[in-house]
């Protein structure tokens, strides 16, 4: 599983890099929040080298290519603007711990904001439009994060289906076709049942997308697509608990832009299911 100390690493591994490759190091490590916000090819025409010449750098500092190197630098950025306010402590109050879940959040959110890849949201609502059925898997705390995606996408008018049980998410997914896609969401990308089905995935030739904090992990690398969360963990609270937000938001953001595309046929489906549960209001 890939760390996510990006500075660290460029700093580690500096004498071992070739003078190019130098030049990008420090450029990197002067301004490490501009690389945030800056695409490949913008970080290649200020330094005047090719953008395979920056994709190799990435690589030869541990990280799968640029993407998973702004996941890294994000996490650096926005650990240090961290204050004491956010250590927990069995004498806070209520109220403190509250203000302090709320604060962690927030920079879950705004670091994850800060490494969304464009071309990836792209990709993914191609897939997701395309596909003659969609389909949510994830274990654990992931699976309510999947069944929130099925309770939002099933407003769309796509036929969307989730299962929680990893047995029938095997059955499930063997059943997908290349007309299909598959939305697998794992915090670590390292969960068992959820790479179980990425497997049978890839045998069946399903597009998938996934939807991670881990840019190197073995999910990442079995999905046609990948969305990055970035998350910190506290001393009474995981990065998994951390994260889920950001899921959410990123699932929030991919139904938004899907129902958005679908016009009309999105309004009358969403119109549909209104009129539906209007039924259950006395």
């Amino acid at each position: 599983m890939e760390s996510m100390n990006g500075l660290a690493r460029i700093r580690g591994a500096y004498t071992t890099l070739s003078k190019k490759e130098q030049r990008i190091a420090d450029y990197i490590l002067k301004q490490p929040e501009r690389i945030i916000h800056h695409t490949i090819n913008q970080v290649a025409d200020d330094l005047d080298v090719a953008e395979s010449t920056v994709f190799r750098f990435c690589q030869r500092v541990g990280f799968k290519g640029y993407q998973a190197l702004k996941i890294a630098l994000a996490t650096d950025v926005v650990a240090p603007l961290q204050d004491i306010h956010e250590d927990i402590s069995n004498e806070d109050t209520p109220h403190e711990i509250a203000e302090k879940i709320f604060t962690s959040n927030v920079k879950t959110l705004e670091a994850t904001r800060q490494i969304l890849d464009a071309a990836s949201l792209d990709k993914s609502v191609a897939l997701l439009l395309s596909a003659r059925r969609i389909e949510f898997f994830g274990s654990g705390g992931s699976a309510v994060i999947a069944l929130d995606a099925y309770h939002k996408f099933v407003r769309s008018g796509l036929f969307v289906t989730a299962n929680l049980e990893s047995h029938m998410q095997l059955m499930s997914a063997s059943q997908l076709t290349n007309d299909d896609v598959a939305v697998l969401i794992s915090h670590s990308g390292a969960s068992k049942d959820t790479l179980d089905v990425a497997k049978v995935l890839n045998e069946r030739g399903v597009p998938t997308i996934a939807i991670t904090n881990y840019a190197k992990s073995p999910l990442s690398k079995l999905c046609d697509v990948a969305l990055y969360t970035v998350s910190q963990e506290t001393e009474f609270r995981s990065e998994a608990l951390a994260s889920r937000i950001a899921e959410l938001s990123l699932i929030d953001a991919l139904f938004t832009v899907v129902m958005m595309r679908r016009g009309e046929d999105g309004r009358e489906s969403l119109q549909k299911m209104r009129e539906a549960i209007s039924l259950r209001r006395i």
